[in-house]
């Protein structure tokens, strides 16, 4: 992998630019059933941005989500891997474009909280062992973990028990995987634990290829990666914050605003800080990461 690699931005805000309507509780994973050619015109879009890893539209794409949908369970384990597909096929049109780049396709896995769609993956209070955890992402984590991905992006991961239950999947998967949490501030996981305790319990864990933050504020990124390096100074380091808006569980909308011209600077100082993976989450689009692009790949 070349580093420091620039990731793809947020789909939700990008798929809504093209017109989707993610109302649902499955959010964008709903596209997979009826509009995925959104879904691989977003990532190509996102490569011709600047971005070297496409993260795939899996994060709220469960088997009991999509049974809940009225899919069988094989129909549910096909749309899940056609999560898959969708970032191939954009890597494969990109490439033919640009035969000289390197891609990567990372497969998502969101946190059990996306599944209730409650907003609960910003707080991490779901109350469940880390058994009963390892048990719900089980069957969906094999399933990804056997398509053509490089590596596996276990995502917006908001508690410790849950980062456990993450780590303990990877050590039997094909691939390695990072683990990348949300946080409440510069310091602490939304549930409350010190990111830097996370961090050493990750030491001497190779198939976690890397540790950091998503779906967190951006002006917290650089504490928190000073966090890590206090109690782990091997891993790699991930790092793809939101725009900084605010987002509204109830309407599932969001309100302020997000200047990509700031991402640029902010990158580089995320990288002088030890991140060697970065890019945007929820309302971080083309712009924000063409913006990245500019600043660390064309400088």
């Amino acid at each position: 992998m070349y580093l420091p690699l620039i990731l793809d931005g947020g789909l939700s805000n990008a798929l809504e630019l093209e017109g989707a309507d993610l109302n649902h509780h499955l959010w964008s994973a709903k596209l997979l059933m009826d509009q995925p050619e959104l879904i691989e015109r977003v990532h190509y879009n996102y490569l011709k941005a600047g971005a070297r890893c496409l993260i795939t539209s899996s994060y709220q794409a469960t088997i009991d989500g999509f049974i809940k949908a009225g899919k069988t369970r094989e129909e549910s384990i096909d749309l899940l891997r056609k999560t898959t597909s969708l970032a191939v096929n954009a890597k494969e049109r990109f490439l033919k474009e640009f035969p000289d780049e390197k891609v990567f396709i990372a497969g998502s896995i969101g946190p059990y909280g996306a599944f209730l769609a409650d907003g609960s993956e910003y707080r991490g209070d779901y109350n469940k062992s880390k058994q009963e955890l390892i048990d719900f992402h089980q069957e969906r984590f094999s399933t990804i973990d056997t398509t053509a991905v490089d590596y596996l992006a276990c995502e917006t991961i908001p508690s410790f028990e849950e980062v456990k239950a993450i780590a303990h999947l990877l050590k039997s998967a094909q691939h390695k995987g990072w683990i990348s949490c949300s946080c409440q501030d510069g310091f602490l996981l939304n549930d409350g634990t010190p990111i830097r305790d996370v961090a050493e319990y990750l030491k001497g864990q190779p198939h976690v290829y890397a540790f950091g933050v998503n779906c967190t504020k951006p002006e917290y990124i650089s504490s928190l990666i000073k966090e890590i390096r206090k109690t782990n100074e091997e891993i790699g380091i991930v790092v793809y914050p939101n725009s900084g808006q605010v987002y509204h569980t109830d309407t599932k909308t969001w309100s302020g605003i997000s200047d990509p011209k700031h991402c640029g600077r902010m990158a580089q100082e995320w990288i002088d800080n030890g991140a060697t993976i970065v890019g945007g989450c929820c309302q971080m689009g083309y712009a924000h990461i063409k913006a990245i692009y500019e600043s660390i790949i064309k400088k």
